[in-house]
């Protein structure tokens, strides 16, 4: 059986995904990316495969994406992860036009064609406000677990100001607000509307009509993303595991690079 291998080599995790002939995923996996990435592509690789019940030497090509995309060893070739972002996407929901992906480290929003192809993007990637990294220093303070954070925000009745666009002074009014008792449901939808409105500067200036669809690990933060669409004024698209989409993407391209060199 033939078989590649996306992986995204992430700040916060890595990503690997395993597809099939028929662009169907055999397996995958996501583990954290600590401080190497060579042996986090290592072990993220073994994983997916060992789920997908294939031997990765085996592999007819491997694509590397992400922060880290040099460090993979094996890999064929090494693509954008704003390409394989608006690839993974499309592949999911064929009406998306524009692709929000909020990372651990940045946040990029991406206008895309048919076949997923990039036709524009813009990026933050010199602050943590309106990154995951944000959400997650945000979390530690507040002392509720991240993926319960979600929960938290639709809980809450008011909302709780946060004006500092900045990770260490936002951080300095979650300890003023927490120390004026205010309802930590609150406090956690005020971080998730700053997070929400970082994001919004970047989309406002992507004109579409069709689907949106978020990507990255914050899209499993049912907090961010009902703020989003309330945002937007549009349902939003969240892949089942968001997480991979960016390897899903490498991994598709890896697909259609061996199809288009058999033909050729």
């Amino acid at each position: 059986m033939e078989f590649v291998v996306g992986i995204d080599v992430g700040s916060l995790s890595t990503d690997a995904v395993i597809l099939g002939e028929e662009e169907n995923i055999l397996g995958y996996s996501i583990v954290g990316t600590g401080d190497s990435s060579t042996d986090a592509a290592r072990e993220a690789m073994d994983s997916a495969a060992a789920n997908a019940g294939v031997d990765m030497v085996r592999a007819s090509l491997i694509i590397s994406t992400g922060y880290g995309r040099a460090a993979v060893p094996g890999s064929g070739r090494q693509v954008t992860e704003i390409a394989c972002h608006a690839a993974g996407a499309y592949h999911f929901f064929s009406d998306t036009e524009l692709v929000i992906d909020i990372g651990g480290q940045d946040s990029k929003v991406i206008r895309v064609g048919k076949g997923g192809k990039v036709l524009d993007f813009a990026m933050n990637d010199k602050c943590a406000a309106g990154t995951g990294r944000f959400l997650e220093v945000m979390s530690a303070k507040l002392k509720i677990p991240l993926d319960q954070m979600g929960t938290f925000s639709l809980a809450a009745r008011g909302e709780a100001s946060i004006s500092s666009v900045c990770t260490v002074f936002a951080e300095s009014e979650v300890v003023s607000l927490v120390a004026r008792n205010f309802p930590k449901e609150e406090i956690v939808k005020g971080l998730h509307r700053s997070v929400v409105n970082r994001v919004w500067a970047m989309t406002r200036q992507m004109s579409v009509k069709g689907g949106v669809t978020m990507t990255g690990g914050v899209a499993k933060n049912t907090g961010v993303v009902a703020l989003m669409e309330e945002r937007l004024g549009r349902k939003i698209n969240v892949p089942a595991e968001p997480q991979i989409i960016g390897a899903l993407g490498a991994a598709l391209m890896a697909l259609r690079h061996l199809k288009g060199a058999a033909a050729g």
